[in-house]
């Protein structure tokens, strides 16, 4: 498989041991990254296009504890750590990518996104 990476990249690319291994993400070295993609790469972005991810939207959320996680039953309110009217997080695959407000389109929920979060300011939240 390295190989294969090798001969996509045209560079080595070495295999790190757990303690080696980095997850920060440093935005300086994406664009110098041989996986960033170019003008002339493009096309290879396709590959990637129907990879699903999971999309949710999160109203808020709360802490409780077993005991009350336990009592809950129908009709039990349980209140959250948003106001009403805030708008909702939108994750892609736990990532908050977008803020939106709920609404209803031919009797289903739906979301309109109010503000997306830059792909920088994602890539800061990964540090």
């Amino acid at each position: 498989m390295s190989e294969d990476l090798q001969s996509e990249t045209g560079q080595d690319d070495a295999v790190l041991d757990g303690d080696e291994q980095d997850n920060a993400v440093d935005p300086a070295t994406v664009a110098d990254s041989p996986f960033a993609l170019g003008a002339s790469d493009a096309g290879n972005l396709d590959v990637v296009l129907d990879i699903p991810v999971r999309l949710s939207m999160e109203v808020g959320s709360t802490s409780v504890s077993i005991r009350r996680l336990l009592q809950l039953n129908r009709g039990s309110v349980v209140e959250l750590d948003r106001l009403a009217g805030e708008p909702l997080d939108v994750l892609v695959n736990g990532t908050l990518v977008a803020h939106g407000e709920v609404v209803v389109l031919n009797d289903k929920f739906g979301i309109r996104l109010t503000d997306v979060i830059s792909p920088e300011q994602r890539i800061r939240t990964l540090r």
